[in-house]
């Protein structure tokens, strides 16, 4: 039985010793806040009207009766109209051992429920950059972390690969591009498509300077800009299936797409299943023309298609172009149509940028206006802000851009390097050298980005993220690797670990039992409140925690062979729970450094 369930039933039964069976009170009991001493509180305020007491009175003599009647209960202290409980040490070594025996220790039994988490979602006219990597790594760590909790998840990624942006690069290609390919440049597909996104802007700029050195307006300029013209038309024609123009868009997307699973074996991420908005689109305008004929949405005299949401408290919002070509929120009505049509999902998570945030409330109020309320209620926007580096915000069209590959680089190459000076990597091979400092590397980066709560702006500093000491990924996985030291020796020695240990433990071992205790608590919390970061916040205490310990306390020259057993074995369940936590943020964790 589980220690909450334990404490609760302790309390009803004394309760209802005292004051009878209780007829719709409900009893509150939860963790002891760390400046009190105790283990589990309960709160005794709502069994004032039978005790007759005051707060104190009551709390007392529930507390009284609590430690009489059940010896796992050691003690009690009341502050106010709470009552404080400490376990016996008994009790944690007694659930210590279950915890051992837990082969699934830390997750939960199946739930039944479905949900597909969409991440990623990258444009097809560029390569993947640290704001895509926020994204990808927060959007497979929330994934796992809902596996954990027992529900059926779909990982999915919606490529947009077709829009007025990916004209832009492919029309670039074709004025300057003189025929280069990824074969002939030597370049990543997905990289030499975004030199052309680039491309595309900086002849964009000039034509504007142009037509206002010509008096024009820079609103008047920014419309009437020849290469803008032309590649609006160029969407045009691929909307209506234009064998050239379609021809390039399949090679083009076909570089992008090698470049992209590059970079996603790279940074250890994968999908379950890949929408693209070429193929949802035209099922998106079937639903606007649906919605006409409902009379949800309206058409103005220029032929495009809108909803008027000003009565909802937002505005009006386009659905469709004059010209008849779709936007975003287009393909997003036919791809959530799509996937809940298909996949009989429970839930639908997005995981995308703050900066769109209105969109999604548009979505889900237009998916309830045509009659889809029950997929609707359904989706959340999983919001997170902006990566930002120390000089400044990054933008794709200037180039300005952290790419992806190279920050994935640079971070495995300053590892290797600092490892090398520190003694990290003596005595492993080369090949382990490597598999070291890639882990690191990834590490360092997976975790300084997942500890930030995903609603915040984040900085991301390098420098700051490779470091052996302090809230690092690097610390925790280097912690891993001296559990895993410690327990190769002993094997060495002979030492069998599997027996059940007779020996007190001491105060600080009571409390890594404990915080051991709170992880299937944390793993639900995370799966609650989608947050990666408190997997993080828990894996980084626990090793900090076992530090302190393992500095003041001796593991493999302890004497008394059952005190050994029993610190082998604590330390070993340390690992494995520290091993599951990483997981679920996406990273390794090395058996030697």
């Amino acid at each position: 039985m589980k220690i909450e369930e334990f404490i609760s039933q302790a309390v009803l039964r004394s309760v209802e010793a005292l004051y009878g069976k209780l007829e719709g009170e409900q009893l509150q009991i939860q963790k002891t806040r760390k400046e009190f001493e105790g283990d589990y509180t309960t709160v005794v305020f709502p069994l004032l009207r039978r005790s007759r007491k005051s707060p104190e009175a009551t709390a007392a003599e529930i507390g009284e009766h609590i430690v009489a009647n059940t010896p796992e209960i050691k003690a009690y202290n009341v502050i106010k109209g709470f009552l404080n409980l400490s376990l016996a040490d008994d009790c944690w070594t007694a659930r210590f051992e279950e915890i051992r025996a837990d082969e699934h220790f830390g997750e939960a039994p199946a739930t039944g429920r479905t949900i597909m988490i969409e991440y990623s979602s990258p444009n097809t006219n560029k390569p993947l950059h640290l704001g895509h990597i926020r994204n990808n790594l927060l959007g497979y760590s929330v994934a796992q972390i809902l596996k954990a909790n027992g529900h059926r998840v779909i990982k999915a990624n919606l490529v947009n690969d077709r829009g007025i942006h990916i004209c832009k690069s492919m029309l670039a290609w074709k004025l300057y591009g003189n025929g280069e390919t990824p074969a002939s440049s030597g370049m990543k597909g997905d990289h030499l498509v975004g030199k052309y996104y680039v491309e595309f802007d900086k002849h964009y700029k000039a034509q504007i300077q142009e037509l206002i050195a010509a008096g024009q307006s820079e609103e008047e300029a920014k419309k009437s800009a020849p290469i803008m013209l032309e590649a609006q038309e160029m969407l045009r024609r691929w909307e209506a299936k234009d064998p050239k123009v379609y021809s390039l868009w399949e090679t083009m997307n076909g570089w992008v797409y090698e470049g992209f699973d590059v970079t996603y074996k790279a940074l250890g991420v994968d999908f379950d299943k890949v929408y693209y908005e070429s193929q949802t689109y035209l099922l998106g305008k079937s639903l606007v023309e649906e919605g006409l004929q409902k009379g949800v949405f309206f058409r103005k005299e220029d032929n495009s298609v809108w909803i008027d949401l000003e009565a909802d408290g937002l505005d009006q919002k386009l659905l469709l172009r004059g010209d008849g070509t779709s936007v975003y929120m287009t393909q997003d009505l036919g791809t959530a149509y799509r996937r809940f049509e298909d996949n009989k999902l429970d839930d639908m998570i997005y995981v995308v940028g703050n900066e769109q945030n209105y969109h999604f409330q548009v979505l889900k109020l237009v998916l309830k206006k045509l009659g889809y309320a029950d997929w609707s209620d359904h989706i959340t926007h999983l919001s997170y802000g902006m990566v930002e580096l120390p000089e400044g915000k990054m933008k794709s069209r200037e180039g300005t851009v952290v790419d992806a590959d190279d920050l994935i680089e640079k971070m495995v190459s300053t590892a290797r390097e600092m490892s090398d000076e520190l003694g990290k990597l003596d005595g492993c091979s080369e090949q382990e050298a490597n598999a070291v400092a890639t882990m690191v590397g990834l590490g360092a980066l997976k975790y300084f980005i997942l500890k930030v709560d995903p609603k915040k702006t984040m900085l991301f500093d390098p420098r700051e993220s490779i470091d052996f000491n302090g809230n690092t990924g690097p610390f925790i996985q280097y912690t891993h690797a001296r559990i895993r030291s410690i327990l190769r020796k002993a094997a060495e020695s002979g030492i069998d670990c599997r027996a059940a240990a007779h020996a007190e433990c001491l105060p600080e071992e009571i409390g890594l039992i404990k915080a051991l205790n709170d992880y299937p608590a944390i793993v639900a919390s995370a799966g609650e409140n989608f947050a990666p970061s408190i997997i993080g916040a828990y894996a980084y205490d626990l090793a900090k925690l076992f530090n302190g310990y393992y500095h003041d306390h001796s593991i493999l020259k302890e004497e008394d062979a059952e005190v050994r057993r029993m610190r082998l074995q604590l330390a070993e369940q340390v690992a494995r729970t520290i091993r599951h936590a990483m997981q679920l943020l996406g990273i390794e964790v090395p058996e030697r450094m």
